[in-house]
């Protein structure tokens, strides 16, 4: 009798310890993720502020290229031209800087 007793606890203290695992590892994963939606929202809103101070500050170069060479739509064709050679750039380089950062970042943030 006194067997089936320790056998009964047993049994019981390792549902409990399981129930106890497994609630842990749901807390960690929702830790996790709401770390990683927070670090992405902040990058996310700061990214969108970046983009409209480099439009803001294209457009200002574009018109001062353009007033400087006599036509003010060759200062955007300028612009645009040099946004070719960096968008090809990037997309020559885009695994390198761009791929392998992202998955960095999400990889280290959801194992932290």
């Amino acid at each position: 009798m006194e067997r089936s007793l320790n056998i009964d606890g047993l049994f019981e203290k390792t549902s409990d310890y399981l129930e106890n695992r497994v609630e842990l590892l749901k807390l960690q994963a929702v830790d996790s993720s709401s770390e990683l939606v927070s670090s992405i929202s902040s990058k996310l809103i700061l990214g969108v502020i970046m983009i409209f101070f480099i439009v803001l500050l294209n457009v200002g170069l574009s018109i001062w290229i353009g007033d400087a060479l006599g036509k003010l739509y060759y200062g955007f064709f300028i612009m645009a031209g040099f946004y070719l050679v960096v968008g090809l750039i990037f997309y020559a380089f885009r695994d390198k800087w761009l791929k392998e950062p992202i998955s960095n970042f999400i990889v280290r943030h959801l194992l932290k």
